[in-house]
């Protein structure tokens, strides 16, 4: 099975934060997330899906939240693309394509698409081998200390 070295898997890590940071910008202040919520609604539409409802101020909180905390994230990526930092990370994007395509389930929404294929890719890319990259869970330091 191919794998990466340990530079083109930094490279991949920080590529993945660079795509963080364009895709999540709009969401880190209500001024552009106003703006991105009405283009992704239009798309949402000319795709075939409905007009995206309107978020209430709590809703609001709640995206800004998402996008500043990935905007941090995605900083801290770009300045230490190490390998464990890119595994978090796509342990992350599991979870967030796991709730992606759960709501694309539940609404059939397509703009969702357009999300969850990226996210889903990006997790695999950076779950995927590294040379020399031998890990048991024993000499994990955050997992051998719980089976010793």
């Amino acid at each position: 099975m191919p794998a990466f070295s340990p530079a083109q898997f930094r490279r991949v890590v920080q590529a993945s934060a660079v795509y963080d940071l364009v895709v999540t910008a709009p969401f880190a202040t209500p001024w552009t997330f106003a703006i991105a919520f009405g283009q992704l609604s239009a798309v949402n539409q000319a795709l075939g899906g409905q007009p995206l409802p309107a978020f209430a101020p709590m809703q609001l909180l709640f995206a800004l939240l998402m996008g500043s905390v990935v905007m941090v994230w995605s900083v801290l990526r770009l300045r230490q693309p190490t390998r464990q930092l890119g595994r978090h990370d796509a342990a992350a994007r599991a979870l967030f394509s796991l709730w992606m395509a759960w709501t694309w389930a539940q609404t059939g929404e397509p703009v969702l698409l357009l999300f969850l294929l990226p996210e889903l890719s990006w997790a695999v890319v950076q779950a995927w081998r590294v040379a020399g990259a031998e890990h048991s869970v024993r000499g994990n330091r955050a997992f051998g200390a719980l089976l010793e």
